[in-house]
Formats: C-alpha cells, structure tokens, sequence
C-alpha cells in the first residue's frame, strides 16, 4: 500500500490545486479530455438526492452522508458526495438526481410521487442492488421509507430509453454497485439464522425440562410425553412465560407421580437448566446455520459480480459508452457495522466482497473503454491506517443516530444539527456504513488519480 500513500500526496497536490492543502473543494484544473456529461450507475454512495422530498428534505437529509454546506463551520463538511467532486473535477455542472420520490409511509411523510428531471443523469439510489428491485429501504423489505431500490440493469435501462439506445460516446460514466446485495443478503442471513436458533432453543428446553421432571415420575417413559405436551400447550397460550411454562410443566410431573415436583425448590433449578440447554442449543444451531448458508451467500454475490460485468460490457460499453469508471465494493468489514459483528461474520463479510471484486477483476480488466478502480484497497488501508489520511475516527459514526436526534437512523436524516459532540469533520463514516464529506473527498481523489494515469483526466 506504500505505493497508494505516495499516490495521494501527490494528488492532494493535482486534485486540490489552488485550493489550499487541506480544503475539500475540487481543483480546477483543466482536464485531458472533454465529457459532454456525467452519468451516474449505483447506490447510496453514488446518490445526490433521489429520496430528497417530503420529511426528509424537510429535516434537512436527502443523500447518505453529513447533509447540507456547513462549510463555514468547518471546511470539510461540504455536504457533497464523491460524485458532485467528480463532476467538478471534470468541469461538468453538479449532477442532479435522475428522478425524486418516495413510496413509503404517507403519515410520516414518505409518499411523495415519483418525478423524472429531464437532463438529470444521476441515476443512483440508496438501497440499488445490481438486479433485483427490493433493497435495503423498499417497502417490500418491511421499511415505511418506501426507498425506490431501482437496480443497476433498470438504471441503465432508463437511461437508454431517454437517449435513443446509444450512448454519444464523450460522456464520463461512473459505476459502483453491489454493497446493497451484501447487506442484504447478511440480513436474510441473520434472519435465518435467528429463526432456525429460536426453533432449536424451544425443542432444547421442553427436551430438558421434560425429561428432567420426568426422572421422579413413576413411570418415566410416559410421563415426558405428558409432560411435554404440558409444556406445548401453556407455550401455545397467549400471554404465556417462561416461568408460567415451568409451573404447567411440574404440574404434569406431579399427576405423573414425582410428587417432588410440586416444590419450587425442585422445579426452579430444573427450569434454569432448561434455560441454559436452550440457550446453548439456539446458538449452535444459528451458527450451524450460518456456516452452512455462508458458500452459498458468497455464490450468490459472486453471480452479482458477474450481473454487474454482463452491464457493464453488454449494455453500457456495447451501446457506445467509451469512458467508463467501475469502482469495486469497498472494505465493508471495516465500516462501524462491519465491526460490530462477529469474527466469523466479518470473515464471511470479507469473503463475499472478495468474491465480487475478484469476478469484477476477471471480466472488466483489459478493457480499453473501462477502468476498473481497485477502492477496497484504498478503504482497507483507510480503516487499517487512518492518520496519513487525515482520518481521526474510522471505527464511529459521526451523526447521532438516536431516535430523538434523527428519526431515519442513518446519515440520509443527518445534518449539522444532529451530529455528536466535538469536531467529528474526520471521521470516516457518517453512519454505520456511508461516508462523510471527507471520506468521501477521499474517494474522489483516488478516482481522479486512476483517471490521470489512464489519461482520462
């Protein structure tokens, strides 16, 4: 990564330029080539604003990161997204989100009608997957948001449609998707697991439970089964707890014959047992899960890879695009959220945004029309090594997330007026995974320095 450091001392020099060492802003120097327009493929990192209406634009959010020019408190908080820089960088005006709307809560203010904006070409959306329409933030993902999710395919699509099925061949494309599919493939994941560990854990403890009671009964065969059925039955009834499960079990003991049962001093211990041969059979069996489903999560993000090179070169490049930058997904394990989970999550996080990268690197290298730009090694080294890049938190979210300070839980309702205590300008992450104006600042001089060497800029 020796190589990387050196390369962005020197396009803090490049990029920057005339703009003081340490501001954010874009340089303003005169690119190699002419673009006649940005266009704009992805999600959330890439989103300048399509779910910026109704409460949301009114509690001052609309993209996912530290909304709003607060650049008068604080240089770094610009409020603006790799994109907007890039589009600077090149000396195109601020990209503009292709369409608005959302369809989500309408009491809470989250249905507002779907608008295209005619010459907007920032087709990015929070919660895009490379395919499939339902992500992170769709109504058919259980959120009252109503996030519109248009995958990358139907991005691109829509573009073709409004420009005739070619692209003119000098506009500067951008693509970065597959970090929706991650995510929410991890979150089916948790689901399943969950479920398959609440299920193994109920069996656990009527299993113990029953069979403990059962010891003292008088004929121990028999009494588990009616015991057993005791314990399914309270557990069936609304309004039932563990204890109230307990307390029906030993009664079933009891007309069984172990008259033992009727104290509570014999019962209660059994029940706690119960409790902790149900607590370690749902862990097992939620790991067991997890461990199973894990190759076929890291198949399956894979096949989204290859999604995403079958676009690329099928329905972008072959459609005329001759300047297209595809950013790979970034080090997701090493965002607040990443950490948080456990080594072998974080393992399985790791492995499945390899397996993307590396199907992205076999079917997009070589190509003249393409730049693949390698931006997990850059996050990886960010996350690893903060301070050579000004970074002065990389494990931390910068906004407030709490309920009583931002009612959307994520940096798409974060402004200045909801962020923590002290100078948080250098913090990485907004959020548990999007970027602040600076990490993003980051990001838009590693793309520009891949540019230059390629002769694009």
């Amino acid at each position: 990564m020796r190589h990387f450091k050196l390369a962005m001392t020197v396009m803090a020099a490049a990029v920057i330029a005339g703009c003081g060492g340490n501001d954010p802003r874009p340089g303003d120097q005169a690119p190699k080539l002419k673009y006649s327009s940005q266009i704009t493929f992805g999600d959330s990192l890439s989103d300048v604003g399509t779910y910026k209406v109704g409460t949301v634009q009114a509690i001052g959010g609309g993209t996912f990161t530290i909304n709003g020019d607060s650049t008068k408190t604080n240089p770094a908080l610009t409020g603006k997204n790799w994109t907007e820089l890039m589009a600077a960088q090149v000396g195109l005006p601020a990209p503009c989100p292709a369409v608005t709307g959302l369809d989500g809560d309408a009491a809470s203010g989250f249905s507002v009608p779907v608008q295209a904006k005619a010459g907007c070409f920032g087709y990015a959306q929070g919660g895009a997957r490379v395919t499939n329409p339902v992500g992170p933030g769709n109504k058919l993902a259980g959120s009252p948001l109503g996030a519109l999710t248009v995958p990358l395919v139907t991005q691109v699509k829509n573009h073709l449609a409004i420009v005739g099925g070619k692209f003119k061949g000098d506009e500067i494309v951008y693509v970065m998707g597959g970090n929706n599919d991650v995510l929410i493939s991890l979150e089916q994941l948790s689901t399943g697991a969950t479920a398959a560990g609440t299920a193994a854990a109920k069996t656990a403890f009527a299993t113990s439970l029953a069979t403990q009671l059962a010891a003292g009964a008088t004929n121990p065969a028999t009494a588990v089964q009616s015991i057993a059925l005791a314990i399914a039955t309270e557990a069936a009834r609304a309004g039932s707890t563990s204890t109230s499960i307990v307390i029906a079990a030993a009664k079933a003991a009891e007309l069984a014959g172990n008259a033992a049962a009727a104290s509570p001093a014999v019962y209660g211990p059994m029940g706690v047992k119960a409790e902790a041969d149900a607590t370690a059979a749902g862990t097992k069996a939620g790991a067991d899960y997890a461990a199973a489903q894990a190759p076929v999560l890291v198949q399956n993000i894979a096949k989204a890879g290859a999604e995403l090179v079958a676009l690329v070169k099928t329905q972008v490049v072959a459609n005329g695009a001759n300047f297209v930058v595809v950013n790979n997904m970034p080090d997701i394990a090493n965002t607040p959220s990443g950490l948080s989970q456990s080594a072998s999550t974080r393992a399985l996080i790791d492995g499945m945004v390899k397996a993307f990268n590396d199907t992205l690197a076999a079917g997009l290298s070589g190509d003249a029309k393409i730049l693949l730009v390698d931006t997990y090694s850059a996050s990886h080294d960010q996350a690893t090594n903060p301070a050579p890049y000004g970074l002065t938190n990389v494990t931390e979210s910068a906004c407030d997330l709490t309920p009583a300070k931002n009612i959307l839980g994520n940096s798409l309702g974060c402004s200045a007026s909801n962020l923590k205590a002290g100078d948080v300008s250098h913090y990485a992450y907004a959020d548990t995974v999007h970027p602040t104006p600076f990490l993003h600042l980051l990001l838009a001089r590693y793309v520009s320095e891949k540019m230059v060497a390629k002769g694009w800029l």
